[in-house]
């Protein structure tokens, strides 16, 4: 992105603070970052540390005479290669889906005729409103780019979703909007498991559960659409294999633990799949046939490998990022972080699967993000959108430095 010029709109929210770190990251990257703060954002960060930062100018009055006969609200609305608004409130929403236009920020984003990209940052119940969701649809029509905020805990002491995303995430979606091309996974090698395992009791019956593959095929899609040179090892799945990657196909936890092994090394193993915990120890080699007034037969079942806990294992070969599943319908934090820890996984990314959620086999999924350094809820997303965001923190953590957690689990408690 060197040599981009960013237009950055701070609007008035506590979450404003984080686009100090916002322009440092975009600073970074060689772009060219000018700052227009409203009054409202002036409360929580000062035009001096933004300044600093961005090394230019801060603009934060329409009416400055001297600005408007240097640049003038127009040129400074056309001079940037993008707009981006972090945190966008619900106020510079509003104004901008009913087109006004009372001050420097509101007036820019009017006269451009530039790409524009919002951060939404606010109480869930305001997210939530019917306003506000009607204000983002209308956004979306006319073609604003949108980073979603993410749930979690928030400064007025609710939960759910509002909360600002990470600057990393926004500074993703800043260069996938200017350097479409950029593939920020290129050179890197991704393993990714999907789907169910079938254990055989006999040549007709398995051991199975309800996954779909849709979730891990939706990951290994996103991962080669940054540029990752992906194997993905598929259990018994209906869902079509993603373009563009190597697919090998298997039925058993052994089977795809053998097939994990001989894809590596890789940089990035991600376990979706729905490994069966235990098998037959000894299958039948003909139907078991039932037979009138006889119990039925006992099964002898062993555990199946771990196929996580085995790639993760220290040694020459394991991959820089492993991230695992826990897909829970009982104490789901204290499960994922349990098997964090036991599993020796780099993040585990952690969903209910209660049967009321609907997501085991679903469309949607609703996820959080455990790693040492706590954990990140996101809303119920797609699970293609849950895909791509989780390949943009994989390539967020091995580009910056490969700094595997740092960005997860943020301990403040921002809009």
């Amino acid at each position: 992105m060197s040599g981009k010029r960013i237009l950055l709109v701070i609007s008035g929210g506590i979450a404003a603070f984080k686009a100090l770190e916002l322009v440092r990251l975009l600073r970074r990257q060689g772009c060219g970052v000018t700052c227009v703060l409203t009054d409202n954002g002036g409360q929580f960060v000062t035009p001096l540390s933004l300044q600093a930062l961005s090394e230019s100018k801060v603009y934060t009055d329409l009416f400055s005479l001297t600005d408007e006969s240097e640049m003038g609200h127009i040129q400074l609305s056309r001079a940037a290669d993008l707009l981006v608004v972090a945190p966008a409130t619900a106020n510079i929403l509003a104004k901008m889906a009913g087109g006004l236009a009372d001050d420097l920020a509101s007036t820019v984003l009017l006269a451009t005729d530039k790409p524009v990209l919002v951060a939404p940052a606010m109480n869930v119940r305001m997210w939530l409103h019917p306003a506000t969701r009607a204000n983002m649809a209308t956004l979306k029509q006319r073609g604003v780019h949108v980073v979603e905020p993410t749930e979690g805990a928030m400064a007025c002491n609710e939960f759910g979703p509002g909360r600002l995303a990470e600057p990393p995430e926004i500074a993703a979606a800043i260069a996938a909007l200017l350097a479409p091309g950029a593939k920020p996974l290129a050179g890197r090698h991704a393993l990714v498991t999907s789907g169910p395992t079938h254990e055989p009791i006999d040549p007709v019956r398995y051991i199975a559960n309800r996954s779909s593959g849709k979730q891990g095929h939706a990951i290994a899609a996103a991962l080669a659409a940054l540029g990752a040179r992906v194997t993905l090892v598929a259990g018994p799945v209906s869902v079509p294999d993603p373009a563009g990657v190597t697919v090998r196909r298997v039925e058993t936890a052994a089977q795809m633990l053998d097939a994990c092994q001989s894809a590596l090394p890789a940089d990035i193993a991600v376990f979706a799949a729905a490994v069966a915990d235990w098998r037959v120890e000894q299958a039948a080699t003909g139907k078991i046939k039932k037979q009138p007034g006889a119990a039925p037969p006992a099964l002898a079942l062993i555990p199946n490998p771990d196929i996580l806990a085995t790639i993760a294992a220290a040694g020459p070969l394991r991959p820089q990022l492993v991230v695992g599943f826990a897909a829970e319908t009982d104490d789901l934090m204290a499960n994922a972080q349990g098997k964090l820890t036991r599993k020796n996984a780099d993040w585990i990314v952690a969903n209910d699967v209660s049967p009321e959620t609907g997501i085991m086999g679903g469309a949607e999924n609703a996820v959080h993000i455990v790693s040492a350094a706590g954990i990140e809820t996101w809303p119920r997303l797609a699970k293609d959108d849950v895909a791509r965001r989780l390949a943009q923190r994989i390539a967020d953590a091995l580009g910056y430095g490969g700094v595997i957690a740092h960005w997860f689990g943020s301990p403040d408690t921002s809009r």
